[in-house]
């Protein structure tokens, strides 16, 4: 049984726009804040959102603040990532997770807040 899957990504031009969903198990959705994080190959696991468990309080990068809205829906146990305004530097996989009921030191900002992880999409804009 898979945790987190995600799908939505594809192939899309600048300026577009795309939305990412991610299907969660329930035992890995409930009481969890989910985010975001994407990653190119070579580079570190970058923040791009998150959402508290209530849905109330997300959080964003600059880098896509403005431009992506994360919600999730807890009675279908999904979160979205919409993206709009797509730029060539917002190619990467996309990757859904899940907090940590035991996060330790750092922040939601950081990889090792979360636990459990999807395989990701792959998402990319062209110029």
């Amino acid at each position: 049984q898979e945790d987190l899957v995600e799908s939505g990504g594809g192939l899309v031009q600048a300026g577009g726009s795309l939305r990412l969903s991610c299907a969660v198990s329930p035992r890995t959705f409930i009481m969890h804040a989910m985010c975001w994080f994407r990653q190119v190959p070579g580079k570190e696991r970058e923040f791009a959102a998150a959402i508290s468990y209530t849905g109330d309080i997300p959080h964003y990068a600059d880098s896509v603040k403005g431009r992506f809205t994360i919600s999730r829906d807890n009675a279908k146990n999904m979160v979205y990532l919409q993206m709009s305004s797509l730029k060539p530097e917002d190619t990467a996989v996309y990757l859904c997770g899940a907090e940590s009921l035991n996060p330790g030191s750092g922040s939601l900002y950081y990889t090792n807040w979360y636990d459990l992880w999807g395989q990701g999409t792959q998402v990319t804009v062209s110029s």
